[in-house]
């Protein structure tokens, strides 16, 4: 305990009373706005805008893929099992 006590003194001493208050000012109204932004529901898109056209590739309702190899996407749209064959 005594430790800390030595640390806020240097650190008071080295930057003073004034930057250390707004300091702390300005790390509380961060924390306060992180917490609120967890707090408040995502932004709902517009209704009215089109969001382009739909991937072929991914079936509607389902999970998008795993990133793989350019070399497994493609063995993978010939049929076959093995990349390169």
């Amino acid at each position: 305990m005594f430790e800390l006590l030595i640390i806020v003194v240097i650190v008071l001493l080295v930057f003073g009373a004034g930057k250390v208050r707004s300091a702390g000012s300005d790390l509380g109204a961060a924390v306060k706005g992180f917490r609120k932004s967890l707090q408040a529901p995502p932004p709902a898109p517009p209704t009215g805008a089109k969001s382009g056209p739909p991937d072929p590739a991914v079936a509607p309702g389902s999970a998008l893929p795993d990133a793989e190899f350019p070399e497994v996407l493609a063995a993978r749209s010939r049929g076959s099992s093995k990349p390169g064959a």
